[in-house]
């Protein structure tokens, strides 16, 4: 029997050079397209990031200068300084506003690629769909500037402390919930017994009621017990994101599971977080930005294990 060589599946990005890297487990394809030569369309994405059939990853991340994209180009009118900009998308090919893990080994990647001079307690600010987001380098990973955190419906926040209903598979019934926007959508949950945090299948998709209008990621937290050790409070996680599934960590989610646990706790709570995921800890920290609003900073590791080429 002859077997005929077929065409690449790929097509013109047969060859592309691309990395595998993660943040607490969090992984990513990454490519570098300074000049945005490859045009990574949503289907391509989610056929490079099948675990099966491509290289997997919960999503692909193109670092391209700012000026070539219209996102881009909204970012610098406000920082200048933002000559890189994190093309990032779900695993399903959806475009994301921001990853907290992913700007982390985003930053590495372009250090990695020699295309940034970063030394250790340098800053970088990057371009991403959630705006500019500042970015040091520290001895054993990264700390971003996530900008501030808000309620998403703060009037049903305010009157009953939780603004929103939560069904997930493993879960008996419905649970009350706060919804947290990191520049993208959130919706948290406390759960009261590790077993509960165990027995959760995430494998479909959580039901929330009334849903964030852009989706939500959905934070189940268990609260440590005490919460607060040595001024720093506990969380466990675990996260189903939209376009993606369970994920071994969230960045950004682990800044919205903090932020409602502290919000709960009321006067008193701590700003440093420690935010245990499957993946690993990251550290979550408040603080009073110079604008007058609360940030929140976001550390944690960046690592990048492969090199490929498309074949």
């Amino acid at each position: 029997m002859n077997v005929q060589a077929t065409q690449s599946p790929w097509g013109i990005l047969s060859g592309m050079p691309l990395s595998k890297g993660h943040g607490t487990g969090n992984d990513f394809v990454l490519v570098a397209d300074p000049d945005d030569a490859y045009r990574i369309d949503e289907e391509t994405t989610a056929r490079i990031c099948d675990r099966h059939l491509g290289i997997g990853a919960d999503g692909l991340i193109r670092a391209v200068r700012s000026r070539h994209l219209p996102e881009g180009a909204d970012v610098l009118r406000t920082a200048p300084e933002a000559e890189w900009f994190m093309d990032y998308r779900n695993s399903d090919g959806s475009a994301v506003e921001m990853c907290g893990n992913g700007v982390r080994v985003f930053v590495h990647f372009l250090i990695d690629q020699g295309l940034v001079d970063l030394a250790e307690g340098g800053e970088i600010l990057v371009g991403t769909r959630g705006g500019a987001k500042a970015v040091k380098r520290e001895k054993d990973g990264y700390v971003v500037d996530m900008g501030p955190w808000e309620l998403i419906f703060p009037d049903e926040a305010s009157s009953r402390g939780t603004d929103s209903l939560v069904e997930a598979d493993g879960m008996p019934v419905a649970r009350p919930a706060l919804s947290i926007s990191m520049g993208n959508p959130h919706t948290v949950l406390a759960l009261a017994h590790a077993d509960e945090l165990r027995g959760l299948e995430l494998h479909r998709p959580p039901h929330v009621e009334p849903v964030p209008q852009a989706g939500s990621n959905v934070e189940f937290v268990l609260p440590s017990e005490p919460l607060v050790t040595d001024g720093i409070g506990v969380i466990t996680m675990r996260v189903h994101e939209r376009g993606v599934g369970e994920t071994h960590s969230c960045g950004t989610g682990a800044c919205a599971a903090a932020a409602a646990i502290r919000y709960w706790a009321g006067r008193g709570a701590p700003d440093d977080w420690a935010v245990q995921v499957p993946g690993g800890v990251v550290s979550v920290t408040f603080f009073a930005a110079a604008d007058g609003v609360e940030h929140v900073l976001l550390g944690g590791p960046a690592e990048l294990v492969a090199s490929a080429k498309l074949s």
